[in-house]
């Protein structure tokens, strides 16, 4: 894997990674790149496939991670979701900086690889103000937002972990996380 060093954002979903990802691409698209992550969930509306996730079978994914072209894999509320080589190899090509949007697990995973990207959690103020987010959105079920809500609360405590992260940003507001976000990266 050449090229320019990677940056891993992490925290839990509704925390404001997409969002802020989303204005650092749109600022500096011949900078930054973003690595298609792959999924067996199904496609949300108005996501696209290939540019939001690749969307894929589970019998396909599980064919690729048996083959070795996954850096990360992980499953979520019944479905997988990873990054292939294939997708970091695709930004760098473009002499891009590789940006993943990964969970708590596939930091863990990456820390084994040979990767060295820069680490970032994104994480909301407070576990009620991230409710409310997941809420305004209206995709969840109850049932799936009691489930991000809870795997929230555990990607917290293990985002606590000494080392785990170069940089934690508490998104309260969101010019403030982006230009810290900046500010780091632009370094």
């Amino acid at each position: 894997m050449q090229g320019p060093r990677p940056v891993v954002l992490s925290g839990p979903s509704g925390a404001g990674k997409s969002t802020l990802l989303k204005k650092l691409l749109k600022d500096y698209e011949n900078v930054f790149g973003f690595s298609v992550s792959h999924t067996t969930r199904q496609p949300r509306p108005g996501e696209v496939n290939g540019k939001d996730y690749h969307f894929v079978t589970r019998e396909e994914m599980q064919k690729e991670i048996d083959a070795g072209e996954f850096i990360e894999h992980a499953e979520f509320s019944g479905n997988m979701y990873g990054t292939s080589k294939g997708a970091v190899q695709a930004v760098q090509a473009q002499n891009q900086i590789c940006v993943l949007d990964i969970d708590i697990q596939g930091v863990k995973n990456i820390k084994k690889t040979d990767l060295n990207p820069i680490y970032i959690s994104v994480q909301p103020p407070s576990i009620d103000i991230l409710e409310k987010r997941l809420r305004d959105r209206k995709t969840e079920t109850e049932e799936s937002l009691m489930k991000r809500l809870t795997a929230a609360c555990v990607d917290l405590e293990l985002s606590k972990e000494p080392g785990l992260f170069d940089l934690v940003i508490i998104n309260d507001d969101l010019e403030k996380a982006y230009s810290e976000l900046k500010e780091t990266l632009l370094e």
